[in-house]
């Protein structure tokens, strides 16, 4: 079921190896059938994403747009509860993202130099949401949020259709709460193409963000540089850090609640204590009997599971740290004392009472979280994914004259001799 292991220096190290693996290369059949689909709707707009819709969708989209009726009735159809729900976790996010706006800024030298900085929102970004089986409304309360908070003017979301032409009713619900502006019924490596260069119906976006598929992941990669992106996402991530006051069987509910995501999942407990260690894993064994997802979860464990045995609270967060993962929990006596020692995490749950699940749905912080080790250098999405900043100065005469010679100095240095000319002139 899940491997329990030793911590050693080279047996944790073979676990760590293990996950950075687990998402190979994107396969150069992807990516030529992205290429071709994305040079299609760059150049026939429209056209080429109704008979992608066709092709792939299996239904004959004439009008993109979903209408203010559709969206309408998708509200009153949904059940009552899950708005309400819905409602409870827009308040949250907002709340929790209104204190991450950035506030333009302008300092006042005492020669009369100004500098500064001015902070503003992207004008227009793009929402991909998946479709079917993998429809997610959390997900997009937490893209499009962020974004209304920072003041972005226009969101645009596009989704794949279902055989009916018709879009998930609890996707459209949850995109009216968030207050995404307008929703297009077209998916697939051909929606990214058509937010990256704009069709006849669909507007040119400034940044793409949203889960998808290998080749919507691809196709957002390919597109890098013609717009902005929020990230590449690999398989979802826990790993809890916890001592022998923790509870086995919460630990084995989080560990399964990302499991049940992939068969790629990683779901891994670092404890300084054997006795826990075996309760988890027994745990897990009772527990994931009673699964919809009991064979992804399954085999989630059994390749990228893993209980690692330390000797020290101390000796497991370092491995936390080098793991990096995207969810970490601390589940241990006093959290507090070790929110300081956590170095690389996407997000950090504290305490028995903050699993991982409230962070996906309804506390607030982001769950669109850096993977596959990159917390090292990523941060969760957040207001300031869809802000741009721009420096500005302004010297008086003086001012200029009393440092003018030494970035003369330094333009010839590199030898820039137009550099260096256009200061010159001005000391004539």
């Amino acid at each position: 079921m899940i491997e329990i292991i030793k911590a050693d220096g080279v047996i944790e190290k073979e676990c760590i190896d293990n996950l950075k693996n687990r998402s190979d290369e994107v396969q150069q059949e992807v990516q030529q059938i992205v290429d071709s689909i994305l040079r299609d709707v760059k150049k026939n707009g429209d056209k080429a994403l109704r008979e992608y819709t066709a092709n792939y969708d299996g239904v004959n989209i004439q009008d993109f747009l979903v209408s203010k009726e559709e969206i309408e009735e998708a509200v009153n159809s949904v059940d009552k509860d899950f708005l309400k729900a819905l409602n409870t976790a827009k308040d949250n996010i907002w709340f929790y993202h209104e204190k991450q706006k950035q506030r333009s800024w302008m300092v006042t030298k005492e020669d009369g130099v100004l500098l500064g900085q001015q902070v503003r929102p992207l004008k227009n970004v793009g929402l991909y949401v998946p479709g079917g089986t993998a429809a997610y409304p959390s997900s997009v309360l937490m893209n499009a949020i962020p974004a209304k908070v920072a003041g972005v003017e226009n969101i645009v979301m596009v989704t794949p259709p279902s055989k009916d032409g018709k879009v998930n009713p609890n996707i459209l619900a949850a995109a009216k709460i968030a207050g995404v502006d307008k929703i297009y019924k077209v998916g697939g490596a051909q929606a990214i193409g058509a937010l990256a260069y704009g069709t006849e119906t669909i507007p040119k976006v400034d940044k793409i963000v949203g889960p998808g598929n290998i080749f919507v992941a691809t196709a957002k990669r390919s597109v890098y540089g013609i717009v902005d992106i929020d990230m590449i996402a690999g398989p979802s991530e826990i790993l809890i850090v916890a001592d022998k006051d923790a509870n086995a069987e919460y630990i084995a509910a989080d560990l399964m609640s990302q499991a049940e995501h992939d068969v790629l999942s990683s779901a891994i407990l670092v404890t300084d204590n054997d006795d826990l260690a075996y309760r988890v894993r027994e745990e897990l064994i009772s527990q994931v009997k009673s699964m919809s997802r009991k064979d992804i979860i399954a085999k989630s464990i059994e390749n990228y599971g893993a209980i690692i045995v330390t000797s020290s609270i101390k000796e497991s967060l370092k491995i936390a740290n080098e793991i990096a993962p995207e969810h970490l929990e601390l589940m241990v006596k006093e959290p507090m004392r070790y929110l300081g020692d956590v170095e690389n995490a996407g997000s950090i749950f504290l305490g028995a009472y903050a699993p991982e699940p409230l962070g996906d749905y309804i506390a607030g912080p982001n769950h669109v979280l850096p993977t596959s080790g990159t917390a090292r250098f990523f941060s969760p999405l957040s207001v300031d994914s869809f802000i741009k900043k721009s420096s500005y100065l302004y010297y008086t005469e003086e001012a200029f004259l009393k440092i003018s010679k030494e970035a003369i100095t330094l333009a010839e240095t590199e030898g820039l001799t137009a550099h260096a000319n256009s200061l010159k002139v001005r000391l004539k």
